[in-house]
């Protein structure tokens, strides 16, 4: 068993949500960062390793700045209690610029590590943008979608499979 209960790392998943959900509305996203220790560990398979809450905070600002309206709504969730761990699969979804209910989206699998007081230790994301985001976000721009900037980040790992 883990140090947490199922109904703290539920409580934890919730607020996390909510806060992915309000960057997203707001287009502001330095208030994700702050759902981390301040010695989180992030692993980005695509972008790297970051160390540091306020490296989250700059890489995820500068990350989704060009599509800072992206929204990230699960499929499922598992919950590893002996290791206060959460795994959400999770779909990157741009939404249609004109017609209601049309998205465009890849897949994300992330693994949150709890560490209690509302805070995560760990972040991990697996999946393909290299691979999936010029076709989605080619998709999005040729459905009349608008880059809001030219990418800031560069991918340090690219996995084109």
């Amino acid at each position: 068993m883990g140090k947490f209960s199922r109904a703290e790392l539920e409580e934890a998943l919730h607020h996390y949500v909510e806060v992915v959900d309000r960057c997203s509305a707001t287009e502001d996203w330095s208030p994700f960062a702050d759902l981390f220790t301040e010695d989180v560990e992030y692993i980005e398979h695509a972008y790297g390793i970051m160390h540091g809450r306020e490296e989250v905070r700059r890489w995820i600002v500068s990350v989704m700045k060009p599509f800072p309206q992206m929204r990230f709504p699960h499929e499922w969730i598992a919950f590893d209690e002996d290791n206060d761990a959460i795994v959400i699969s999770i779909r990157n979804v741009l939404d249609h610029p004109t017609e209601a209910g049309v998205e465009f989206w890849f897949p994300n699998i992330s693994r949150i590590v709890y560490a209690g007081d509302g805070l995560f230790a760990s972040e991990e994301d697996t999946y393909n943008p290299a691979r999936d985001a010029p076709r989605v976000v080619g998709e999005w721009v040729q459905a009349g979608g608008v880059l809001r900037s030219a990418p800031q980040e560069q991918m340090k790992h690219v996995f084109t499979r």
